[in-house]
């Protein structure tokens, strides 16, 4: 058995293969706790940082009426990661800001 699991697992450079792998390992974890302890084992502290700044800034540009500087001054984030968390938020063909959002209000989780 381990023989064939790791035999799917080569060395890749394809970044395609390795975001999709990616993707699958993301979707492993059953809760936020083991979802945590991945993202531990996974990132650095200020990795972690960054994407959870970026996820609260997603979060008060679509659910508040705050300002670009506003959202500055309350998070400490940059106007340029406030800029792009909003293009890609709104305008970008991604939508995975969105997708994330709307399943969490679904479910109803803050």
């Amino acid at each position: 058995m381990a023989e064939q699991h790791t035999a799917s697992i080569l060395p890749a450079r394809d970044s395609g293969a390795l975001k999709a792998d990616l993707c699958k390992a993301l979707l492993a974890p059953r809760d936020e706790g083991e979802m945590s302890r991945f993202l531990g084992d996974l990132c650095t502290p200020a990795e972690i940082r960054t994407l959870a700044e970026r996820w609260h800034v997603a979060r008060l540009l679509d659910g508040t009426e705050l300002s670009y500087r506003e959202i500055h001054e309350a998070t400490g984030a940059s106007t340029t990661t406030i800029v792009r968390v909003a293009r890609f938020l709104r305008q970008e063909a991604h939508q995975g800001y969105r997708l994330a959002i709307d399943a969490m209000e679904r479910r109803d989780v803050r």
